[in-house]
């Protein structure tokens, strides 16, 4: 048997252990391992005239091995690399070469994946072991219909997958941001400002409300419910005011919006339709100076949450979910996703992740008018309130 194996998405600190687990588990038992580089990308590049091309064969794909794998856990990110390429919709600028005819139009899109199959079948794969966001998973569900058996790993520092409580990379994207912004309050109480901390998360509040709920910052904006400037300004003047070292802290999600206004977004969309989130956080800052007339420390953690080593709790995670996905492998039991449901680990049709998306329990875990977390009972609820 031969597997590959791939991340595709943002990269997040986990994988590589994720990636390791699965690799010595597979070469205990016989099974070949094949690494794909640069997510779906390694697919859709992958140009079957020069199949035996060795520098495109070292491009796009990686044997491998214990010795391959052997350090590897002991960093963040992915060796393998890793894209947002989406084979099912492909762009003029981005199909390569080899598989264009001339005849494209700027605005269309093409289905590439017929190719995929093929290189699939070219490369002998017998199984596709995928990690990644609901983006990368979304693709791996097509090809589990066309019939390519799959097993999904799930990852995302914005740990917003529907099915799973928990994916890779969550716990130390916010175990970096309580850390930082701890840090961040040095600087902050030593020039007696109001520091507007905006963080990753997409369209999903969970680590702007669990990393001020943790850190104890004193507000908190959150994707799930438009804010007002005005209301929030005058909160932290009161919070600074308050404090006996004369200083505030808020914290913001990068798909947060004003009242009546837009989430901010740059550049043009991703082969998955979406533009980049973020800014939100410059805007507020602005606005809380221009309002306030108080001095603002802006800070935009973004890549700083999902890079360096993972903790304990991802390692933790990242090795069971490897488990968990070979043992699928093992008994053929393939259109699978490896998650945790209320603590206890299992595996859902990849399918269930198309069913919906997850936010934020409003209701539950956020006061909408004083803009901070309002957590008060647990019971039942998963680890991460999430």
């Amino acid at each position: 048997m031969r597997i590959g194996i791939l991340t595709g998405g943002g990269d997040v600190p986990g994988l590589n252990p994720c990636i390791k687990a699965v690799v010595n588990r597979a070469i205990d038992n016989g099974i070949e391992m094949l690494g794909i580089r640069r997510g779906w990308g390694g697919l859709l590049d992958y140009n079957l005239e020069v199949d035996k091309d060795p520098e495109q064969r070292a491009r796009w794909i990686i044997p491998l091995d214990k010795q391959t794998v052997r350090r590897v856990d002991r960093t963040g990110g992915t060796f393998l690399h890793t894209s947002r390429t989406n084979p099912s919709k492909v762009g003029p600028k981005y199909l390569p070469d080899f598989l264009k005819t001339g005849t494209e139009k700027d605005n269309e899109t093409q289905d590439c994946t017929p190719h995929v199959l093929e290189v699939i079948e070219r490369l002998g794969l017998d199984v596709l072991i995928p990690i990644g966001g609901d983006d990368t998973l979304s693709y791996a569900e097509r090809l589990h219909r066309e019939g390519v058996p799959v097993v999904a790993i799930p990852k995302t520092m914005d740990n917003d997958i529907y099915g799973t409580d928990y994916c890779i990379g969550f716990s130390t994207a916010v175990t970096r941001t309580v850390d930082l912004i701890h840090d961040l309050r040095t600087s902050t109480g030593s020039h007696e400002r109001i520091a507007v901390i905006e963080l990753f998360g997409r369209n999903s509040g969970e680590t702007s409300l669990i990393a001020a709920y943790l850190a104890g910052v004193d507000r908190a904006i959150i994707s799930e419910v438009p804010f007002d400037f005005q209301k929030l300004a005058s909160f932290l003047v009161k919070d600074k005011h308050n404090n006996p070292s004369n200083y505030a802290m808020m914290t913001i999600s990068e798909g947060a919006r004003a009242i009546g206004g837009e989430i901010v977004q740059t550049g043009e969309p991703d082969p998955y339709g979406h533009r980049k989130l973020g800014g939100i956080g410059e805007v507020t800052a602005d606005q809380i100076k221009k309002l306030t007339g108080h001095n603002i420390l802006y800070q935009k953690l973004s890549y700083l949450m999902r890079s360096g080593a993972p903790d304990s709790l991802d390692l933790m995670v990242a090795a069971n979910y490897a488990q968990m996905a070979m043992g699928l492998m093992e008994r053929r039991q393939w259109g699978r996703m490896v998650c945790l449901q209320r603590g206890l680990y299992t595996d859902i049709p990849i399918s269930v992740i198309m069913q919906g998306k997850k936010v934020v329990n409003v209701a539950e875990l956020y006061d909408p008018e004083e803009y901070l977390p309002k957590i008060r009972h647990v019971v039942g609820m998963p680890m991460f309130l999430y």
